[in-house]
């Protein structure tokens, strides 16, 4: 998967560019606040249609514009594709080879990318919800009606937990309840289920990789943590039985919900676990540990997409080089050389290893200008 063409109008603080991108590595370089993660944040859009730094879509239309355009041709295996996204205050209309989308489900995919960012390192000592959202992420390219579920999850989540605020436990209705719990277990279900496999496909890849990482010296764990219920089960029972203890833990918790007027049962409480050598790394492991479990997490991502896909994604390095010893940073090139392509910002090349590269590309960036 090669990106041949990047092109951007009223993109954050770009009025209009288009860049040439080479095969290989690609590193933008240039001081702060100059437009270098704009860059990466809009390959990033273009693959799952959502930035991974905010959650306000009108955040990323420039300033004094109505509307923000993303569009790339790029090769894939089986041929060239042309994409295209706008973003506007109407929503979002996303084309493949000219044709309208009518589905944003149908886009994502299309663009497959691994972003690697210093807030990444935080997927195994930061709060459950950065985990959450790796999963999300992550399974949503390689399975896009997982973004449908999700997204319809988080309707009948927010829907439920308006219910429980605004009403009265001895006053609410039974059938009601009984309508958001039936809708939440049915599509949380899913979600469940496939969360569960995609982390059991993630450590089959962290494990070897950290394993070479580290010499062999250490053994990198990850477990899917429901929030009810245990990880191993999900395998072995239908979505009929998981529907059924989904019910009774909605069921059990109720008084205890109405009093906190929020659902404390479901996929949006789910969590990772990691451990080495059997201690969890949360609690235990030094900050070097921690950091060597996330660029194993990521180096996985590239290999369980390539097993997925039949084709690497790219590789996105928003200023992550500089966070990692000359270790960690000579095991992330040596995987990405030759095979991925990557995008790496940076603010000097004093804080990359360029012994390791070959044939990388350099854009100087400046306010919103890039140029060979």
């Amino acid at each position: 998967m090669q990106l041949n063409t990047l092109e951007l109008h009223g993109y954050r603080n770009y009025d209009s560019l288009k860049l040439s991108t080479e095969g290989g590595v690609n590193i933008f370089i240039g001081p702060n606040a100059q437009g270098k993660t704009n860059l990466v944040e809009a390959i990033h859009v273009l693959s799952l249609t959502k930035s991974h730094r905010t959650s306000k879509d009108k955040e990323l239309i420039g300033w004094n514009q109505n509307a923000a355009l993303i569009r790339a041709q790029m090769r894939r295996k089986h041929g060239n594709v042309s994409l295209e996204l706008q973003l506007s205050a109407q929503g979002k209309k996303a084309k493949v080879n000219g044709l309208e989308q009518r589905k944003l489900s149908s886009f994502v995919g299309t663009l497959n990318v691994v972003l690697f960012a210093p807030e990444d390192l935080d997927i195994v000592k930061g709060a459950p919800g950065v985990r959450r959202r790796f999963m999300d992420m992550e399974i949503g390219q390689v399975h896009p009606g997982y973004l449908y579920d999700m997204q319809q999850y988080q309707k009948i989540l927010q829907q439920r937990n308006n219910y429980l605020k605004m009403t009265d436990a001895r006053k609410a209705s039974p059938e009601m309840l009984e309508v958001w719990n039936e809708q939440l277990a049915t599509t949380g279900v899913k979600m469940m289920q496939k969360r569960k496999n995609f982390i059991v496909q993630l450590q089959k890849w962290a494990e070897k990789i950290h394993a070479g990482i580290t010499g062999g010296n250490e053994l990198l764990t990850v477990d899917y943590k429901p929030s009810f219920g245990h990880a191993y089960g999900i395998d072995n029972q239908d979505q009929a039985s998981l529907f059924e203890q989904f019910m009774i833990k909605l069921t059990e918790g109720k008084d205890q919900e109405f009093r906190r007027g929020t659902t404390l049962t479901g996929p949006h409480r789910d969590d990772l676990t990691f451990a080495i050598n059997g201690k969890d790394v949360q609690a235990f492991g030094s900050q070097g540990q921690q950091r060597t479990a996330a660029l194993s997490l990521k180096l996985a991502e590239l290999e369980l997409m390539h097993e997925e896909i039949g084709e690497y994604p790219l590789l996105l390095l928003d200023d992550v080089l500089s966070e990692l010893d000359q270790t960690r940073q000579t095991q992330l090139i040596e995987t990405f050389q030759s095979r991925v392509q990557t995008f790496i910002t940076t603010t000097g090349l004093e804080s990359v290893n360029m012994s390791r590269l070959k044939d990388a590309s350099l854009f100087h960036v400046r306010d919103g200008q890039v140029l060979r």
